[in-house]
């Protein structure tokens, strides 16, 4: 109990400052390494330049598979409050959109297998951001991480396994990785070889994209992934949003039965604390 109410209390301070720290976002095209017509694939993005002197790390934010838009066509809460998060700390953030360019809004509702953007384009297209910021005098090569979320953690796992022939090529490669519950069970099926130190962020609950397989591909990865999972979390457990069912979602744990997606308060403030600490270490 003491341990939860310190990470409500951390986590509630953190976003306060992230509040705080609020800095414009800078629409600009970051070439996907995809190729179309001969041309590198441009995707719309936005940039959080961080208010510190010097080369600065930088973090890409990657959506999930509904993009990183809200209703009304503006940059999600999460996206801007993850953004105001990591520029406190003094770094840039880049976050990507991988759907707008391919003519896609939402992926949710396209069963796996038949979606028309897949890990292949999503992987490029985080290759595309990393050789991108390295092209930036604001930004310490040497000092990248991913970020991601749901179809976005899926996509930190497969732009950091060096099983695919693109990312054991890439240079240059993150220095750290976080994924909030990715789909883990492509990557484990294939075996995953970690190019950066990565942490999952998981919900014991989540019956979209469970845990277990997150679990066995912690356990069975080289080097050591750090995983954390929370107790009673579904998806989308570090959202203020109250549980729900969504049944136009036919994938998950119960195909055609829908999904739970929503909040959970602990779970929230816990994997934001979490995962700062985790970049933090990685990244000072």
């Amino acid at each position: 109990m003491k341990r939860q109410r310190h990470y409500l209390l951390a986590g509630a301070l953190l976003m306060g400052m992230a509040a705080n720290a609020a800095t414009p976002a800078v629409p600009l095209s970051v070439p996907s390494l995809e190729q179309r017509g001969g041309q590198a694939l441009p995707l719309q993005a936005y940039w959080y330049a961080a208010e510190a002197p010097g080369a600065r790390p930088a973090v890409v934010l990657l959506h999930g598979c509904g993009g990183p838009y809200d209703g009304r066509g503006k940059l999600s809460v999460r996206m801007r409050d993850y953004s105001a998060l990591l520029n406190q700390q003094g770094w840039h953030v880049l976050v990507l959109d991988s759907l707008g360019a391919r003519g896609e809004t939402e992926l949710c509702t396209q069963r796996i297998g038949t979606r028309a953007v897949t890990m292949a384009n999503r992987r490029l297209d985080v290759l595309g951001a990393l050789s991108w910021l390295a092209q930036r005098g604001d930004v310490d090569t040497a000092r990248l991480a991913l970020l991601g979320w749901s179809n976005g953690g899926s996509t930190v796992l497969a732009a950091t396994n060096l099983t695919h022939a693109e990312v054991a090529q890439a240079s240059p490669r993150p220095r750290a990785a976080v994924a909030f519950y990715p789909g883990c069970e492509a990557e484990l099926k294939r075996g995953y070889m970690a190019a950066a130190p990565l942490q999952l962020l998981v919900g014991a609950a989540d019956d979209w994209t469970p845990a277990e397989p997150c679990a066995a591909l912690a356990a069975a990865a080289k080097p050591q992934v750090q995983l954390h999972s929370y107790a009673a979390a579904y998806h989308g457990f570090d959202s203020s949003a109250p549980v729900k069912l969504r049944k136009d979602v036919p994938n998950g744990v119960h195909p055609g039965q829908g999904v739970h997606v929503g909040g959970n308060a602990a779970a929230r403030e816990a994997s934001r604390a979490q995962m700062l600490a985790f970049l933090k270490a990685q990244l000072q």
